[in-house]
């Protein structure tokens, strides 16, 4: 294994089976889970040295952080980033999807972007 190999991090995404689809299409490793099985998935990927970003539908965890806290200490890999469920994004009880659209870029960078 050369320098570069041994240095090398994966991306993966840990999403619920139906999202998991778009992701695979998209070419990106992905991890399917469910509620109940997310918060020790997530731990698995996070010990296993592998990754450099882990990406976590809010739909199976809404604070991803939190719930690997203990794994992450001392750790400055992966990087875990929440990423808004589609149900949330798409779903007819999401009358205004310009203020949703609105509220994920102002979470996201802090501020908001008028065009």
């Amino acid at each position: 294994m050369t320098q570069t190999q041994a240095n090398t991090h994966r991306v993966a995404v840990l999403a619920d089976s139906e999202t998991a689809t778009g992701y695979r299409l998209a070419g990106v490793e992905v991890i399917v889970a469910t509620s109940e099985n997310a918060a020790r998935e997530l731990e698995t990927l996070v010990t296993s040295n592998r990754y450099g970003l882990v990406a976590v539908d809010t739909s199976l965890l809404s604070d991803p952080q939190q719930a690997v806290s203990r794994a992450m200490r001392g750790r400055d890999l992966p990087i875990i980033l929440p990423v808004p469920s589609l149900r949330d994004a798409f779903s007819t009880e999401t009358v205004d999807a310009k203020a949703y659209m609105g509220k994920l870029v102002r979470d996201t960078i802090g501020f908001d972007i008028k065009l």
